[in-house]
């Protein structure tokens, strides 16, 4: 029973996750920049902070039950970041021969995510 809830609560995390990453594509954010995927940019990003952060967090500082650690981590986080979002739009720039875009893109959104990571773990710890 216990792998159940586990499982429920991946799966909802996963729905609200990736209903999150869509409102964001639809949202003002995919039409600033023409030819940038912006949107999957921002969500990489964010997301990439909020798995650094939220794992310090659910695990040294607030005592939660697995069960709600699946339900934010692999579920909401594995849902809302889109890396296989992210490989299609670098195809699509390459495709296009749009190459500096595509370098800027990668580039941010690699550098980005890690930093990102390194911020939320950092500024986590400075809560526990």
């Amino acid at each position: 029973m216990e792998a159940l809830s586990k499982i429920s609560a991946v799966a909802v995390g996963g729905a609200l996750g990736a209903v999150t990453r869509h409102l964001i594509n639809v949202s003002p954010l995919a039409s600033v920049f023409e030819k940038f995927p912006l949107p999957t940019l921002v969500i990489n990003v964010s997301g990439s902070f909020l798995i650094g952060f939220l794992l310090i967090l659910l695990t040294d500082r607030f005592d939660v039950s697995e069960t709600l650690r699946l339900a934010v981590v692999v579920g909401f986080l594995g849902a809302f970041t889109t890396f296989s979002t992210f490989e299609m739009e670098i195809y699509g720039l390459a495709s296009n021969r749009d190459y500096l875009t595509n370098l800027l893109y990668l580039l941010l959104s690699v550098v980005g995510g890690f930093v990102a990571v390194l911020v939320g773990v950092r500024l986590a710890r400075l809560l526990v």
